[in-house]
């Protein structure tokens, strides 16, 4: 749905993009990671059609940015991170007038309208002006306005971006009901854990350079070099150690308050014998478990080194 071949943007000596690749397919839901000015904002306009790279290519469901700009903006929706509104209109006035832009017209147009509204939790705002609604829910009407024409592919900057906890929320359902419906969306964002829980791959990208690009659970895999298992047995956590550190699986053990950390050797995935064999030594097993890890910590270790 989205291929983007070397992508690259350059202001004078700043390289803004520096050969970005990204493949997605339909349904993918793309966290595209970094602080200000790393370089998110320039490669989802590019995208769009809305800004002209120096160099590189970029596929929109299989059309050309560069010959086909007209049928790309028809596939898109793009939802910038600051957009103005019209305060001296009722919601559905606002969404109506943007139906009327992509030609929706006749009687079918308040039927859009009025499903993009209560997609995204807004039917009891419809009457309502838009400079009475709070920061969230301008989020959401904005996110209602850029689904009005049925896109296939959503670019969003930076969506939850001064919304409060609640909002973030509400905004991270959204995204996961997008995905749903085989949207393939680009989502940036500056802060880590806030689409770690939303997207199925995700890109980080730091001073124009794409540093990660890879599906969630691939990126956590990368990011752990050797299995951490989490241990607590009912008796004497020293003797349960002991017999764990003769197995030929595990490379170290440590006791932490009761707790057995078990470190196994790398590429050793398949640990099933080992609660059985505690049992078998008498042991009764109150935990067991494999140690997480989140997005933020395979953030950190994925990238040492990389951002100099």
């Amino acid at each position: 749905m989205i291929e983007t071949i070397k992508l690259t943007k350059r202001y004078g000596d700043l390289v803004a993009a520096n050969e970005i690749t990204i493949s997605l397919k339909e349904g993918d839901v793309f966290g595209f990671i970094g602080p200000n000015g790393s370089g998110k904002t320039t490669t989802m306009r590019m995208i769009a059609t809305l800004l002209n790279p120096d160099y590189g290519e970029c596929y929109v469901c299989g059309k050309s940015i560069y010959t086909n700009p007209d049928e790309i903006r028809r596939l898109v929706g793009y939802m910038p991170d600051f957009f103005g509104v019209y305060d001296d209109m009722t919601v559905i006035e606002y969404l109506e007038f943007f139906a009327s832009t992509y030609r929706i017209n006749g009687p079918g147009r308040r039927k859009v309208c009025e499903e993009k509204l209560e997609l995204v939790d807004m039917s009891f705002k419809r009457d309502a002006m838009v400079s009475q609604l709070s920061r969230g829910q301008t989020q959401r009407i904005g996110l209602a306005r850029t689904l009005l024409h049925d896109p296939q592919v959503l670019l969003l900057d930076e969506p939850a971006s001064g919304l409060d906890p609640r909002a973030r929320i509400e905004i991270r359902k959204l995204l996961r009901r997008l995905g749903e419906m085989k949207k393939t969306v680009i989502v940036s964002s500056h802060i880590l854990p806030e689409l770690a829980d939303v997207c199925t791959r995700v890109g980080i990208i730091e001073k124009g350079n794409m540093l990660v690009d890879d599906y969630v659970a691939d990126v956590m895999k990368k990011a752990r070099e050797a299995t951490l298992l989490e241990i607590r047995v009912v008796g004497d956590p020293e003797q349960a150690a002991k017999l764990l550190e003769q197995h030929d699986l595990v490379k170290g053990v440590s006791i932490t308050d009761e707790t057995i950390y078990v470190t196994l050797n790398a590429g050793s995935e398949d640990y099933s014998d080992l609660p059985s064999e505690l049992i078998q030594a008498g042991f009764k097993l109150r935990q067991f478990r494999e140690e997480e890890v989140n997005l933020e910590t395979a953030f950190m270790e994925l990238t040492k080194g990389m951002q100099q």
